[in-house]
Formats: C-alpha cells, sequence, structure tokens
C-alpha cells in the first residue's frame, strides 16, 4: 500500500468519525500538527507502529488501511472511493484506491480474480431494496458484457458512475432500476462503458 494511500485513508476515516486531525494527534500524544503534517505533507513518510495501531482501533479501521502488514490469508482488493449512483449518476472527479481485505475463499466463491475486484460505495436509492445507499458493492471487472438476462453492473455514461440492472437488446441496452419510483431507460450500447458486474454487497446494519 503507497504512503499517499495510507494518509487518504486516514483522512477519510477521520472525517467519518467527525475528528480532526489535530485531537487524533493528541490522543497520539502528539502535538496538535502532527497528522495534519503527515496527511498533507507526508510527513513523517510512516506512522509509527504504536501509533497507527491506537489510530485503527479509535477510528474502526484495519491496521492495514493505515499502513500496517496484511494479514496473512487475506487478500486487499481495490477499493474505488467514488460513489456509484443508484439515480441518475455521480460524475467521477476522482478515483482513489485504498484496499479493501477480503477472505480469499469468498472471492473464489463468487469466481472473482482478485486483480480484477474492487469495491465501490451505493448513492442514492433507485436500486432499492436491492442496493442502498452507502452499500458496498464487489465488482467483477472481468464481466464487462451485458447479456439478455438484466444484472446489476456498474457503468460510465456521460463521465457519471451509475449501476444499474442492464439488459442488452442487440445494439442496445436497457438500464433498468429496481425501485419502481425510477424508471428504465434504453441507450444505445456504445454510449455506456461497463466497469464490471456486481456479484457482492456489504451492508452495516447500524
Amino acid at each position: 500500500m503507497e504512503s499517499a494511500d495510507q494518509r487518504r485513508a486516514l483522512a477519510a476515516a477521520a472525517e467519518a468519525r467527525g475528528e480532526s486531525l489535530a485531537a487524533l494527534s493528541r490522543l497520539i500524544g502528539r502535538n496538535a500538527a502532527y497528522l495534519q503534517q503527515y496527511v498533507t505533507r507526508g510527513s513523517p513518510r510512516l506512522l509509527a507502529e504504536g501509533d497507527r495501531r491506537r489510530l485503527a482501533r479509535y477510528l474502526g479501521v484495519s491496521d492495514a488501511a493505515l499502513g500496517g502488514p496484511v494479514a496473512e490469508g487475506l487478500v486487499a482488493v481495490a477499493r474505488v472511493d467514488a460513489g456509484a449512483a443508484a439515480g441518475r449518476g455521480r460524475v467521477v472527479e476522482s478515483e482513489r484506491r485504498s484496499p479493501l481485505l477480503l477472505d480469499p475463499a469468498l472471492l473464489r466463491r463468487l469466481g472473482v480474480r482478485p486483480d480484477m475486484a474492487s469495491t465501490i460505495r451505493v448513492e442514492g436509492e433507485s436500486m432499492e431494496p436491492t442496493l442502498c445507499d452507502g452499500d458496498e458493492i464487489l465488482v467483477d471487472g472481468a464481466r464487462r458484457t451485458p447479456g439478455p438476462r438484466p444484472a446489476i453492473h456498474v457503468f460510465r455514461r456521460d463521465g457519471m458512475l451509475a449501476v444499474k440492472r442492464l439488459r442488452m437488446l442487440g445494439s442496445e441496452v436497457e438500464l433498468v432500476s429496481d425501485n419502481p419510483d425510477y424508471g428504465c431507460e434504453i441507450v444505445a450500447a456504445r454510449t455506456i462503458e461497463v466497469v464490471g458486474r456486481v456479484v457482492w454487497l456489504h451492508r452495516a446494519l447500524v
């Protein structure tokens, strides 16, 4: 995992927890500017092991996400730091990748190669009840060709990232929302770029 990814992971975890970097610096017994300098300037280049572990426990993230060793037997899967909108689409401004650790047995059962796997966060409600806002979905980048039967895919269209059921209709593709409050749409297949097929989801219950 690159140092820049570690710094982004820390900043994202702090924001999600509603904690300032200054407060987290004090938590690990450092001066208030310590983690701000780490995140923005890369100084220090790496966090001390004790600091990293304490921050990971407090923020509720894996030690590996902040630069610690990957737990034996787990597979690091790329995480796309951009939401796939379950709605009209979300403009993709940046896609920053940081790893998510998954059991290799899960990937084997799903028939997904680790190097073709990525996870993306769902935004919006057009795919409810199948996919809900905030769900994290596992996408198989090797399955990029929709078939005649509808299947859930992540795709780009007009610079936007979205998730829908796709069904091929000759040279066209039908974009289907599971939520009946949202309509379906038929577009030319050449107007979308399929990222991959959704094969698994992770949903928090709290």
